[in-house]
């Protein structure tokens, strides 16, 4: 049987290759702001670019540092995670795999600020007028991740308010 550490960073490294595989895709054959429509009104695959961070954030600023700094802060925040993550025994499941998640995530964000200065997203939900931000996989599993991570903290705050 597989260590959790292992299955750990196992999980995260599954995530950044998937990640970097829809990318992949996503940026061989579709060209800046193509668009397929899967789910008329709902869902589209639609190539675009971040250069900024969540959101959208950042994007707008000039500064000729804004991709370094970026990307140093992301460098130390996948540091913290990797440590978190070497000390895996210590967490419950629901943690780890949060970690694990938000690790991968964070890892295929950062190769790709580091590879081309910006972040391919191509995930595009709307519904009526209402538009979400587009997105990729790798900003899905973080997400994710920051949910067990939420789910795990209530989950072990209940468990102290009935003991």
């Amino acid at each position: 049987m597989l260590s959790r550490r292992l299955q750990a960073f196992l999980t995260a490294a599954g995530v950044f290759a998937v990640d970097r595989w829809s990318k992949w895709i996503i940026e061989t054959r579709y060209d800046a702001f193509d668009s397929t429509v899967v789910i008329p009104g709902f869902f589209n695959i639609v190539r675009s670019s971040n250069a900024g961070v969540a959101f959208g954030m950042f994007q707008e600023n000039p500064s000729p540092l804004r991709t370094m700094i970026l990307i140093a802060v992301s460098v130390v925040a996948v540091a913290i995670l990797a440590a978190m993550l070497w000390k895996i025994d210590k967490q419950d499941r629901l943690t780890g795999t949060g970690l694990s998640l938000i690790f991968g995530g964070a890892v295929g964000n950062v190769y790709d600020r580091a590879h081309a200065g910006m972040v391919t997203d191509f995930l595009d939900f709307h519904a009526g007028e209402w538009h979400w931000y587009v997105f990729n996989l790798a900003d899905s599993a973080i997400c994710v991740g920051a949910g067990l991570l939420i789910l795990s903290m209530l989950l072990v705050n209940k468990k102290e308010a009935g003991a």
